[in-house]
């Protein structure tokens, strides 16, 4: 979900064809939740296309102690010519696990197979770049014909000082809430706001925004204190 840095470095890479990677880490602090999450993600081109993976870990949720969650997504833009056109192919899934005093268990989070398409715009400078994404969606034990759009950004301002990022991503997956409440359709959006202290360090703030996503079955707003490193 995160789709962050592929905007911020997708046409530069393109040219000197180097990976980008950087890590993450983010304290959930509202809404009754005080949990860390990291995240690490690489982006990659090469003469055909590009690769991207981002990987989440939540630590301290509930009353787990450590690692209570694990997700993954992995891609692949597969290209042939010069227009901001690819092919997009891509794979989602994860674990969990979850304890409330002495009761306790695990959980597995849906694989999810996507392909599709995505168009890339960018200003000269590339200071401001914007990808668009339509997929067919295949949830596994759940919705086999499903679809996802999803529009990722990144803005720069001042020399680059500033930098306003993020993804926003919809779906079509039927969820079942404790209440018996039911939901057809998923959004899930992480903008990001930081400033650069220089190449490497930024701090800022990621704000989770979500309807119908994992037990928030209205919309649902969390942000957090943020800090990220740039290699």
């Amino acid at each position: 979900m995160k789709k962050i840095l592929t905007l911020a470095v997708v046409l530069m890479a393109a040219v000197t064809m180097n990976a980008q990677t950087d890590v993450q880490a983010l304290y959930h602090f509202t809404n009754g939740e005080k949990h860390l999450t990291s995240t690490v993600e690489m982006f990659k081109t090469d003469n055909h296309g590009s690769n991207y993976f981002f990987v989440d870990f939540d630590y301290g949720v509930g009353d787990v102690k450590g690692v209570s969650s694990a997700y993954w997504e992995i891609s692949r833009g597969i290209k042939f010519w010069k227009a901001p056109f690819e092919i997009h192919v891509e794979y989602d899934g994860g674990v969990g696990q979850w304890k409330a005093g002495n009761f306790g268990g695990a959980y597995t989070i849906n694989d999810a197979w996507l392909f599709g398409g995505q168009y890339t715009w960018n200003t000269a400078d590339y200071s401001k770049i914007f990808t668009l994404q339509t997929m067919y969606k295949t949830i596994r034990n759940k919705n086999k014909a499903s679809f996802q759009i999803t529009g990722v950004w990144t803005l720069n301002f001042f020399q680059k000082k500033f930098t306003a990022s993020g993804f926003l991503d919809f779906w079509k997956e039927d969820n079942t809430f404790a209440d018996g409440a039911t939901r057809s359709y998923t959004m899930v959006s992480q903008p990001q706001f930081w400033y650069n202290l220089d190449q490497h360090l930024s701090l800022g703030s990621e704000i989770d925004l979500s309807y119908g996503f994992a037990s928030h079955k209205n919309f649902y707003v969390n942000p957090t204190l943020a800090a990220k490193w740039t290699f």
